[in-house]
C-alpha cells in the first residue's frame, strides 16, 4: 500500500501519517527503489490503533506509551483488540441513533437532545404550568449521563403519571414568598416524602451521584419556605436510603 491508500483505509489524511512518522509514533516503512513508502497490514493495524486511541482522548505521548506495551504481541491479538474497539464504537453509534430516533419520533424541544428514558418519563408527566414542576424537570435533566440515571427515570414513571402529584406541586408553588417557619411546610414535606416509591431509591447506585455544592445550589433555586420543604424531603430520603442499604 502507498501512503494515500493506507490513509484512506484507516480514515486519516496523508499529512497525519507523515506527522506520525516525523514524531516517531509510526515507524517509517520500507521504501521501493523509486523512493515510495510501502505499507503492510501491520502498519495499517498500528495506524488504526493510533487513530482509535487519539479518538478516546489520549495525548500522543500517552498513545506512545500504550503502543510500547503492544510491542512484540502477535498480530492476531492486536487485530482482536482492534476489532473489540470497533465493536464498542459501533455500540456507541447504535445508542446515539436510538436517541436520535426517539427525538425524530416526537416534537423537538429546546431541551433536546435527551436520553430515551428521560423522554419517556417527561411524556408520562401531565401538562402543567406549575413553576415547581418545571424546576423538577430541570433537576431531572441534571442527572443526564450519570450512572444509573436511566434506571431512576424508569422508576419515576409511575409517579409522573400519578394524578395526586400535581396538587403537591401546586401546594409547593403556594409557598413562594412564605417564611421558612410556615406551618404548611411540615405536612407538605411529609406527603412529598411518602410519594417517592422505594423503587426510585433502589435504582440509585451505591456510589450515588454526588457533586460538591449541588445540594446547596438546588436549595438556592427555591424561596425560603420551598427550600425548607425540599431540605426536609432530601433529609428523609437520605435516611431512608441509608436504612435500605444497611
Amino acid at each position: 500500500m502507498r501512503i494515500g491508500e493506507i490513509a484512506a483505509l484507516v480514515g486519516v489524511t496523508s499529512r497525519t501519517v507523515r506527522h506520525y512518522h516525523h514524531i516517531g509514533l509510526l515507524p517509517e516503512p520500507q521504501r521501493r527503489a523509486n523512493g515510495y513508502r510501502v505499507y503492510t497490514l501491520r502498519d495499517a493495524v498500528l495506524l488504526a490503533r493510533i487513530r482509535r486511541l487519539t479518538e478516546l482522548g489520549l495525548a500522543l505521548d500517552e498513545v506512545r506509551d500504550v503502543l510500547a506495551d503492544d510491542a512484540g504481541r502477535e498480530l492476531t491479538e492486536v487485530l482482536g483488540e482492534l476489532d473489540a474497539d470497533l465493536a464498542r464504537q459501533e455500540h456507541e453509534i447504535q445508542q446515539r441513533r436510538k436517541v436520535l430516533a426517539t427525538l425524530l419520533d416526537g416534537p423537538l424541544t429546546p431541551d433536546a437532545p435527551l436520553s430515551p428514558a428521560l423522554i419517556e418519563l417527561l411524556k408520562a408527566a401531565p401538562a402543567t404550568s406549575s413553576p415547581s414542576a418545571a424546576k423538577d424537570r430541570e433537576h431531572l435533566m441534571l442527572l443526564e449521563g450519570m450512572i444509573g440515571a436511566d434506571a431512576v427515570y424508569a422508576a419515576l414513571r409511575p409517579l409522573a403519571g400519578d394524578p395526586a402529584v400535581l396538587p403537591l406541586y401546586e401546594r409547593l408553588d403556594e409557598l413562594e414568598g412564605a417564611a421558612a417557619d410556615d406551618p404548611r411546610i411540615a405536612p407538605l414535606a411529609e406527603e412529598l416524602f411518602a410519594a417517592v416509591p422505594d423503587e426510585v431509591l433502589a435504582a440509585i447506585p451505591d456510589s450515588g451521584p454526588t457533586a460538591t455544592g449541588f445540594e446547596q445550589a438546588l436549595l438556592d433555586d427555591y424561596s425560603p419556605a420551598q427550600a425548607e420543604v425540599v431540605r426536609r424531603v432530601m433529609r428523609q430520603l437520605t435516611a431512608r436510603l441509608s436504612r435500605n442499604t444497611s
